[in-house]
């Protein structure tokens, strides 16, 4: 079985998936046997057969070199460009937890690594109608360490602290921060950076500029942060 880390964020559009395909091809590009599993994802185009595509397992599947199937990469792929609830109850096809574990365990039993990735911010409703399921629900199950992904520019302090301040206040364990859209030698995100790692105690482990094929992170410091 593997070890695995879920990639949360302090909001939608922060860049998970691009960073989750980073760390992916860190770890393929070092030998690992490395997989990627996400339980939800809205927002999905059609192909020309017009099946529904989970562009986000698409993206790192090309970002990292995945060769697995993007149907197995995720469970639930739905078209509506809102919450996974919401997508849930327009399509008529609501996120089961069974479902969701059996994917995983398949996945884990494949690889040595499992990146998962989540839906939005880390307070997501994945299901809402006579039951409720949670990201945080999620996480709990299979008992994941979370990287939280943040955009660097200005408002991150406030979303990453409060971020952070939930998760904790949810007994879910941060392994680190990962800054993106990172500009070297800006003032404001250098004290963005500083300020965070003081008010948390979390430090960023790496920052992430636009248009970064590399993820610039040691190996044994990545692969410490999978349990």
């Amino acid at each position: 079985m593997s070890k695995n880390l879920f990639i949360t964020g302090t909001g939608t559009e922060v860049g998970k998936t691009y960073i989750t395909g980073l760390i992916t091809k860190r770890l393929k590009d070092a030998g690992k046997n490395a997989g990627y599993y996400k339980a939800a994802v809205s927002g999905n185009r059609r192909d020309l057969d017009n099946r529904l595509i989970p562009g986000d397992a698409l993206a790192v599947r090309s970002m990292s070199g995945l060769q697995e199937e993007v149907e197995n990469m995720v469970s639930y792929v739905y078209e509506a460009e809102v919450s996974p609830h919401l997508a849930a109850k327009i399509e008529g096809n609501p996120v089961c937890m069974e479902v969701v574990k059996r994917d995983f365990q398949k996945n884990s039993s494949k690889y040595d690594y499992l990146t998962l990735e989540g839906s939005g911010g880390i307070v997501c409703p994945i299901r809402y109608d006579e039951r409720s399921l949670w990201l945080v629900d999620i996480i709990h199950e299979f008992e994941t360490p979370c990287l939280i992904v943040a955009d660097a520019g200005l408002g991150t302090i406030n979303s990453v602290v409060l971020t952070v301040e939930y998760m904790r206040s949810k007994n879910i364990e941060i392994k680190g921060i990962i800054f993106n859209n990172y500009h070297p030698r800006n003032i404001m995100e250098e004290d963005n950076i500083k300020m965070i790692e003081e008010v948390t105690g979390i430090d960023v482990i790496s920052k992430v500029q636009r248009g970064d094929r590399e993820l610039k992170i040691e190996l044994d410091k990545l692969i410490a942060l999978y349990k």
